[in-house]
């Protein structure tokens, strides 16, 4: 499989490349040049087949020819060490559980997929550089990736975070960890970390180093995320709920509703989506006008989601070819205030008996009541309630118990690199690096 740039501008790009680069030469994103449609058959059975199983057939799909097919098995089974249960909370709604993993978010798959491809293309590379991964985080990207890549050899990751804006938990998940990871505290906004990282990639005087972004900007990022959508699937046709199927996705930078997008392009028989955003709702404002006008994100919340520019919105552009009509008739949106999260929250545990994260939050609102006959809806949620523990204890009146997982990061002590938002602060902290 080949790779070219959403801005049309660079080279066709291998697997290899794609995924060590990060960015294509254009500064655009890389997107396969075909998308694999599965076949008929392994819907009709796909609710016999474990997670594992499923995932390496969607895998054989998308990597088959890039990487051998029992380096590839084991990357995937490595990466799904976990499960990623739908639980019922009404009768028409399930909730994907995407926090089961080391990091307890959704993007613990795509991490751990990531660093073992990138382990795999090294360790067959005649490059010895180190690679200097770059992460910009809202909240739980930093510590997914981070964990991902903890002890990696030949690898070293530098995570920037919004000092001061994500929770204590997310943060002592990357700040905690030594060894091969440096977090980065910038003054200023999820969005002037994804600039720094942008810019880097486009540095002519920074070439002499082996960048690779692990952002959902990196199609290793991106593309594992779609196995657990063909397991959500599986798991409502066993239920009986997969016949006008609604996926719901609490939306930042847009990864992880592109993925269930290349999901569907694959032959996943989903009926709609929903793009649930918070107060940066860019997105939603887009399906409702037209007009595509970001802006700088606000705090919120549902912090992993304030992002006032998403990387990915190009590459669902591309989806779609550009056409605004054909995208809304596959994807609507919603938007939550602060206080309609809390509502959420405190409704959905009182009603039903499920603790809903803020981000879960935004997707059950972006369905509830919101479905039409027939329809049955999974939401994504995408991260422990615990580690947003004083948000959702005052919001639903409930004590939240830490995962021993959790409350061990926070025992650790916390170091971070003080960093400016210019650029030629992070220019000048990666020109130190060998």
């Amino acid at each position: 499989m080949m790779y070219h740039s959403t801005n049309g501008k660079a080279p066709l790009a291998s697997l290899e490349k794609a995924v060590v680069r990060g960015l294509a030469e254009d500064r655009g994103l890389y997107m396969p040049e075909q998308i694999p449609v599965l076949p008929d058959d392994f819907y009709a059975h796909i609710q016999t087949l474990t997670f594992q199983e499923i995932a390496c057939t969607v895998a054989d799909a998308l990597f088959r020819g890039d990487v051998r097919a029992k380096e590839l098995h084991r990357i995937v089974k490595e990466t799904l060490s976990f499960d990623c249960p739908v639980v019922p909370v009404t009768r028409s709604i399930g909730a994907l559980e995407l926090f089961h993993g080391p990091t307890l978010a959704f993007k613990d798959v795509g991490a751990r997929f990531m660093a073992r491809l990138l382990s795999y293309f090294t360790r067959a590379s005649q490059d010895r550089r180190t690679i200097h991964v770059l992460v910009a985080t809202s909240g739980d990207t930093g510590s997914a990736v981070a964990n991902g890549f903890l002890g990696v050899e030949g690898v070293q990751v530098h995570v920037l975070y919004p000092k001061g804006k994500v929770s204590p938990i997310q943060e002592s998940q990357f700040t905690t960890l030594g060894q091969n990871i440096t977090a980065l505290a910038v003054d200023g906004t999820f969005d002037d970390c994804q600039a720094l990282v942008k810019n880097a990639f486009m540095d002519p005087d920074l070439e002499r180093l082996r960048l690779t972004s692990a952002n959902s900007i990196n199609v290793a990022r991106l593309l594992p995320q779609s196995f657990y959508y063909f397991h959500a699937y599986a798991q409502m046709k066993r239920l009986g709920l997969a016949e006008q199927l609604v996926i719901c996705v609490p939306s930042g930078n847009f990864g992880n509703l592109c993925a269930a997008l290349i999901a569907k392009r694959m032959g996943l028989p989903v009926k709609r989506f929903v793009a649930a955003n918070n107060a940066n709702d860019v997105f939603f404002q887009y399906l409702n006008t037209g007009a595509y006008a970001p802006r700088p994100s606000i705090p919120t919340l549902a912090n992993a989601m304030d992002v006032g520019d998403p990387s990915n919105f190009a590459r669902i552009l591309e989806l779609y070819g550009h056409d605004w009509e054909t995208l809304t008739a596959d994807i609507s949106g919603c938007r939550s205030s602060d206080l309609e999260i809390r509502n959420a929250i405190a409704d959905c545990h009182r009603q039903y008996g499920y603790l809903l994260d803020p981000h879960g939050a935004c997707a059950f609102r972006g369905v509830y009541h919101k479905l039409a006959p027939g329809e049955s809806a999974v939401i994504c949620e995408t991260a422990h309630p615990a580690k947003f523990k004083d948000i959702v204890e005052d919001a639903a009146g409930v004590r939240v118990r830490v995962p021993e997982r959790l409350a061990a990061f926070m025992r650790g002590l916390k170091q971070s690199v003080p960093m400016g938002s210019d650029y030629a602060s992070f220019k000048f902290y990666l020109s130190q690096l060998k």
